[in-house]
This record gives structure tokens, C-alpha cells and sequence, in this order.
């Protein structure tokens, strides 16, 4: 045997020997919100501790998220890790006045009134540290500042030593040699690597796997793809696809089963790893004590039993939805619930003592159990059978009473398939219910004439998890602690049109090359950057986001240098297009027509198929008979072909809307007139209008004669006014009799009149309230929806 080999042997031995209880990691899965879930499984013997590292920054996500199963039968019996106390909180634990830069003269100042031997040159000097402190002296014509050491000895007297090269100091009390050293064992410590080792303590009997499972903080995984363009050979596109990851956790990775997610489900971080501490209020010794009589609260809840169990039907199914009810030794009801649907129910309040379980479900008998001992602290497991029958047919069943302790990690009995381990470790389940996609086999360099291969990897399986993505390696992969790697993710046909996109809004200042490209692989890739290789060269490279199964995406990756590519606009407001009327208001629609104008010349000598992003503007509609090729929330995408050497527009005519309102109560005949002059009303609509204006007519006279009849009346007040007055002026006088009989017969010619007028005005008033009705009548019925 060689030397060589016999040292691989030696260091294998080792490292066996130096780390026995080391659990290795199997499974990886690493999500995109910086967030890894993690898996270990391994085997352990009797009582056995092992050992899992982690860095500092990810052990307050795995103390919040830790898994231990011995599923084995054994139980868990502690878990221990480093401490992560500041350094500040432990320096200030050894009561030694210490900073983490401390100089000599701060480090003798802090051992004040300490028993110390110092010896500077040839002189010792025992005592109790006094002081230390600076003084100024001259020497050599320069001014010197120098530390001096003063103790008290024995014999109680005072000395002082100069701190000078040859000064030495020895600690003489008992245990300050030993703080001291602490002391720089923690200043040293802090700069350890940063590993912190978990140790899980197992007990049980001969051998068993143990799992352990948990999520930390890790890097986002990268995704990044290659999309090969070989038109020349006839060849479909290829899209290559990696996974970028990096291990820059506490342990290597050796042989574990990778998963990629591509999703961010929601994780936080929470400070579990140090020690915290808070302030608590003083309070002071009370003078007195309260010896009052206290009253406390009824139960709530009798008692703290458990029960549980699964109802099934004759065949084994499960019976969901079915009426489970927990009765005591008197008959009343102290639990009462529903199976899931999964048949399973469970009680977590129940009192001490027998209980009954009366469990009812439509098309079944009546299933009771009768004397359940339940406890606190301890679950009970009742499961249940059904017979078909009818509700009211009562079966009774015995009593089962397996119980299991809370305390202990074995259960004495669970539904199957529950608990049993056989499905930890395996990935198996992850996702809920779709089966992978299996990838057929082929790799780079494989296609014939040393061409590029094509199909699709069976190096991942990949499948839904709801909003998620998983890529799974099939193969195990190692990656050494603080290594990273490419892992294969897809390799297969897809669909890609290449074509040039102008987008005059996004400041491109020339349309660039881009691939329409049509997911046709059947995974969901995530989103990354990409380079397109073209004839064996390099073409250019992007981004895109996530593309699902047959979705349609754009992607650009180079300036088309051989497009240029120019625009125009211009606006006009156009006739009435549309005349309604409801509701007694005249709504005229106008439009506002916008004509945008693209102009590109191709310089090349080959065609381009040229995209237009033209932006979708609230409120217009196109009117152009061009339509677009597709369109997203924000962009509206024209196809255009530009043969070479020429130059080709696209005209995009778009239109907004304007609305004009008008009370038809307010319109008048020149109105009406100036609408026929526009054309903005058909015929109908405007005789219909004409009878509305006639009927306005037929009100205004009625207000003019009435307006007319109180204008005179009101002439007659004021003359009768001057009458009376006149008649006041005469007592007295010689003409007297003769104007007063005058005055007399017009103020009675005057009230005949008044009472005429009277007559009139009330049926002139009768005449336009229905008149007025008839208007408002012929405004509410009037009712046209007229485009022109």
C-alpha cells in the first residue's frame, strides 16, 4: 500500500474520530426570498448526541423553526448550542472595569486597590495599587509625559515607580489571574470563525434514524439562460437554463438532493440566539400586609382531557362533515364538533372522568362509545366505524383508550401513513398532489456534426407549488462550505421569433433586436438574465421575468443599428357623433381624433418584422384599421414588415370622447337653428324639439298675459291710492260734494274692473299650470339615442 494512500486512510479515521455525532445534510431546498429549508437524517445508537453546525446569522432562524424526530421510537432529550452573548455583556459578567481597547495605563487603573508585586529595573515593590497617574518632566530640553504607579505596602508606606520599558507587574489576589485570562479568552473568541455548534441529545434503544429539519437564512438562488439561435442548419432554438447557488453555511453539502423554488413565501427574522434582558420596576417593601378576603372566578373550562380519534365508513373512507358529541356521566353535552376531511376529529377541553362519544352522520347508524377515561395531560384515541343505516339505529362499540403522553415524542397510535416517517427526507408530497414533469435526456454538444443538442434535461423534475415553482435535481450534488456551483435546471426547444421593437416612449433612441418567444419547454422559468449565442456567437443579452407554460414574451437583447425609426402626431376635432337625450337633458358626444404616425427605413440587406409599442391611453379608442398584434396594460403592439432597403409607416388613428350637455328645459330656436346648421341632430330630433319650443311658446304667452293683468291691476291700487287721499284733501271745502260724488264713481268703476281682472288672471293661471305640465310632460318623454 502506498504512503499516499495509507495518509487518505489515517485522515478519513481522523476526522471519523473527531466528529462521531455529526448529522449530514440531505436535503436542500432554497427559495427566492433568501430563505433555505434544510434536512438532515442519519443514524444514532442508544443514548447518542449529535452535532450540527451553523454560522451566527443562521441560528436565530433555525431556533425558531427547529424539527427533531427520532423515528425510531426513541425520544429528544435536549438541545444545547453556544452562547451568543455580547462581548460587552460578558466582559461587564467578570466585574473588571474593561473596555474591548484597553491600554496599559486604563488596565492598571481598573486593578485599583488589587495585591500587586511590581518591578521596574532593579527594584520590586509589593503593596495594594494605590494610583496610577501622568506627570510632566523635562528632560533634554523637551517636555516628556510619564506614567507613575504608586502602592501602599505591608508596612503602610507609600511608594511610586515610573512605568518605564523594564516595568513589570505580577498579580499577587487570589482569582484576579484567572478574570484577567477570561477576559482575553473573550476579547479572543470574538475573533473565532463564526461557526456555532447544536448539539441534539437522543435516547432510546439499538439503532435509529434521526431527522432533523429546519430554515435559515440563505442566498438567493440566481437563474440564468442561454438562448442558441442556429437558423443557417435548419435547427429550432434551444433554451439552456442554470441555477446559480452558493453554500455559505456552517457544513458541506455532500450528495444532497437540491430543490430550487421559485417563490417567496413568507419568512422573518426574529433575534432567538442571544440572551435578552429587560428592565424590571423596583418596588419598594410594603409597610403592611393585606390580609382582606379574595373572591375568584368560576371554571370556565372543567378540565384539560384530550380525545381524538378518525371516523370512517365500512370500507375504510373517510366521513367527513359528521357530528361528533362528548357527554358526561349526567348526560350533558361538554364537547361537541365536526370530522374533517380527512374524517378526524379531536376534543381538547374535556373533564376528568368517563365520558361518552356519540358520533352521527346522514346515511349512517348512530355510533356511541360509552366509559372513555379521559385525563389531562394525556390524549385519548377513540376511532369510529359506521354502519349504513338510519340515524335513529343506535350501534354501540368498545371502548379502544390508547393514550400517548404530551411529554413524549413516540406515539402509540396515529392514522395511517401519519407520523411514520417513511416520507421525511424523500421530497415526496412537496407541492400538493402534481406529478413532475420528467425532462427527456440530452446536453450540450450532443447534436450531430457537433452541433448544439436539443430535448430536455432529466437532470430536474419540476412541478407546481400553488403560487410556487420547484426545479428538483434528479442527481445528488455536493458543494463544499463556502463554495458555489452551476446546477443544470432546463435544456430544451423553445419557441422564439426574432424581430426588431421601437419604442419611441421608453428613450430608445434606436429599435432594438428582440426574440418573441413562446414558452413551449411546459415548466414555468424563472425570471433571470439571458445571452443569445447566434450562428456560434455572441448576439447580446437581457432580462425577463418569470414566463409560465405557452405564455408569449417579448425580450430585446442588441440595438438594431440598421433601423431608424421616426414619428409624427397631429389632432383635429371632429362633428357630433352621437345626439341622446333622457331624462330631460341633451347630451351631444364629440370626438377628438389623434393621428400618430410611424416612419422606419431598413438599411440592411435583409428584411426586418418590426414591433411598435404604441402606449394605451385612458379614454381613446383606436380607429385605425391596423390592429395590434397584441397588447398589454400599458402597450399596444403593431407588427410591421420593412422590406430592405425601404421605408414603411404605420399610421395609428386614435379617438377621445367630449361631451356637451344642454337642460332642453334652456334650449332655444337659435340653438336649435345652429344644431340643424352643425348637423349634430337628425330630423326626428329636431321636429321633437320644435314641439318643445312650441309648447315653451304657448307658457311664455300664457306669463305674458298674466304679467300683463298684474301690471294693471296694480296701475288701479295705485290710482285708487291717490283717490282716497284726494277725498281726505276735500272736508271742508266748497267743491266737496261735487268731487266726492266724481271720486266715488271711479273708485267704484275701478273695483268692478279689479274684480274682472281678478276673474282673468285666475283662469290665465289655470291655463299655464297646464300648459307648464304639458311641457314638462312632452321634456320627460322625450327620449333619443341618435348617432350621426
Amino acid at each position: 500500500m502506498s504512503r499516499l494512500l495509507v495518509g487518505v486512510l489515517l485522515a478519513t479515521v481522523l476526522v471519523a474520530a473527531d466528529d462521531p455525532g455529526k448529522l449530514p445534510v440531505k436535503r436542500v431546498v432554497l427559495y427566492k426570498n433568501g430563505v433555505g429549508y434544510f434536512e438532515h437524517v442519519g443514524k444514532v445508537q442508544g443514548k447518542q448526541d449529535v452535532t450540527i453546525s451553523f454560522t451566527s446569522g443562521q441560528l436565530n432562524d433555525v431556533l425558531k423553526s427547529l424539527t427533531v424526530l427520532d423515528l425510531g421510537g426513541g425520544r429528544i432529550t435536549g438541545v444545547e448550542y453556544g452562547s451568543a452573548a455580547p462581548v460587552e455583556r460578558q466582559i461587564g459578567d467578570l466585574r473588571l472595569p474593561l473596555g474591548e481597547k484597553t491600554t496599559l495605563t486604563e488596565y492598571l487603573s481598573a486593578l485599583r486597590g488589587a495585591r500587586l508585586e511590581v518591578r521596574s529595573g532593579t527594584s520590586t515593590i509589593s503593596g495594594r495599587l494605590l494610583s496610577v497617574e501622568r506627570k510632566t518632566r523635562m528632560g533634554g530640553g523637551a517636555t516628556l509625559e510619564v506614567d507613575y504607579v504608586s502602592l501602599i505596602t505591608d508596612s503602610g508606606e507609600l511608594k511610586t515607580t515610573e512605568v518605564a520599558p523594564s516595568f513589570s507587574v505580577k498579580l499577587l489576589d487570589k482569582g484576579l489571574a484567572g478574570k484577567v485570562e477570561r477576559f482575553l479568552d473573550i476579547m479572543s473568541s470574538a475573533r473565532d470563525e463564526d461557526v456555532r455548534r447544536m448539539v441534539i441529545t437522543t435516547d432510546g434503544a439499538g439503532d435509529r434514524q434521526l431527522f432533523v429539519s429546519y430554515i435559515s437564512e440563505a442566498p438567493v438562488w440566481k437563474a440564468t439562460y442561454r438562448i442558441v439561435l442556429d437558423g443557417k442548419n435548419g435547427k429550432s432554438p434551444l433554451l439552456q437554463g442554470w441555477a446559480i447557488v452558493d453554500n455559505v453555511g456552517g457544513e458541506d453539502w455532500e450528495n444532497v438532493q437540491l430543490s430550487l423554488v421559485a417563490g417567496a413565501p413568507q419568512s422573518f427574522v426574529q433575534n432567538l440566539s442571544q440572551p435578552y434582558y429587560t428592565r424590571r420596576p423596583v418596588v419598594g417593601m410594603p409597610e403592611s400586609v393585606n390580609l382582606a378576603p379574595q373572591t375568584h372566578q368560576a371554571t370556565l373550562i372543567p378540565g384539560g382531557a384530550m380525545l381524538a380519534g378518525r371516523v370512517a365508513d365500512p370500507n375504510g373512507g373517510a366521513v367527513a362533515g359528521a357530528k361528533v358529541k362528548a357527554l358526561d356521566a349526567n348526560g350533558a353535552v361538554v364537547g361537541e364538533t365536526a370530522t374533517d376531511s380527512a374524517g378526524v376529529y379531536a376534543f381538547g377541553a374535556l373533564p376528568n372522568g368517563a365520558v361518552r362519544v356519540q358520533v352521527e352522520s346522514p346515511g349512517f347508524s348512530t355510533t356511541v362509545a360509552n366509559g372513555l377515561q379521559v385525563a389531562s395531560g394525556r390524549q385519548a384515541q377513540q376511532d369510529f366505524t359506521l354502519q349504513v343505516g338510519s340515524v335513529s339505529q343506535t350501534v354501540q362499540v368498545t371502548a379502544q383508550l390508547p393514550m400517548f403522553a404530551s411529554t413524549n415524542s413516540s406515539v402509540s397510535r396515529v392514522p395511517p401513513g401519519a407520523g411514520s416517517g417513511r416520507m421525511l427526507g424523500s421530497g415526496a408530497g412537496l407541492g400538493g398532489g402534481q406529478q413532475p414533469r420528467q425532462f427527456a435526456a440530452a446536453g450540450i454538444g450532443t447534436g450531430s456534426g457537433g452541433g448544439i443538442g436539443s430535448g430536455v434535461y432529466r437532470e430536474t423534475v419540476a412541478q407546481e407549488l400553488g403560487d410556487l415553482f420547484e426545479y428538483k435535481l434528479k442527481d445528488p450534488i455536493t458543494i463544499l462550505k463556502n463554495r458555489s456551483a452551476m446546477a443544470p435546471i432546463v435544456q430544451a426547444g423553445i419557441g422564439a421569433e426574432k424581430v426588431s421593437i421601437w419604442n419611441e416612449g421608453a428613450g430608445m433612441s434606436r429599435p432594438e433586436r428582440a426574440l418573441w418567444l413562446t414558452n413551449t419547454t411546459g415548466l414555468t422559468l424563472d425570471g433571470g438574465s439571458f445571452s443569445v449565442m447566434e450562428e456560434k456567437t455572441f448576439a447580446g443579452e437581457g432580462i425577463f421575468e418569470p414566463i409560465r407554460p405557452q405564455e408569449k414574451r417579448l425580450v430585446s437583447y442588441a440595438t438594431d443599428l440598421a433601423l431608424i425609426a421616426s414619428s409624427k402626431i397631429g389632432s383635429e376635432q371632429q362633428r357630433v357623433t352621437r345626439a341622446r337625450v333622457k331624462d330631460g337633458v341633451l347630451t351631444q358626444e364629440h370626438e377628438v381624433r389623434e393621428r400618430k404616425v410611424y416612419t422606419l427605413r431598413n438599411e440592411d440587406t435583409s428584411p426586418r418584422s418590426v414591433i411598435v409599442e404604441h402606449p394605451v391611453r385612458a379614454g381613446y379608442e383606436l380607429r385605425s384599421e391596423v390592429k395590434p398584434a397584441e397588447t398589454t396594460n400599458s402597450w399596444m403592439r403593431f407588427r410591421v414588415a420593412v422590406p430592405s432597403k425601404q421605408t414603411v409607416a404605420l399610421t395609428v388613428e386614435e379617438a377621445r370622447p367630449v361631451f356637451q350637455t344642454v337642460q332642453i328645459s334652456n334650449v332655444t330656436a337659435e340653438q336649435v337653428d345652429l344644431f340643424v346648421r352643425q348637423k349634430s341632430i337628425d330630423g326626428a330630433l329636431e321636429a321633437a324639439l320644435r314641439k318643445v319650443l312650441a309648447q315653451k311658446k304657448v307658457v311664455a304667452d300664457l306669463e305674458a298675459e298674466s304679467s300683463a293683468r298684474e301690471e294693471e291691476s296694480q296701475k288701479i291700487f295705485d290710482d285708487q291710492q291717490r283717490l282716497r287721499e284726494n277725498i281726505k284733501a276735500l272736508k271742508g271745502s266748497p267743491e266737496e260734494k261735487a268731487l266726492l260724488q266724481r271720486y266715488t264713481k271711479q273708485l267704484d268703476a275701478q273695483e268692478t274692473r279689479l274684480e274682472s281682472l281678478r276673474k282673468e288672471s285666475a283662469e290665465i293661471e289655470a291655463k299655464k299650470g297646464i300648459a307648464q305640465g304639458e311641457l314638462e310632460r312632452m321634456i320627460q318623454e322625450l327620449v333619443f339615442d341618435v348617432r350621426l
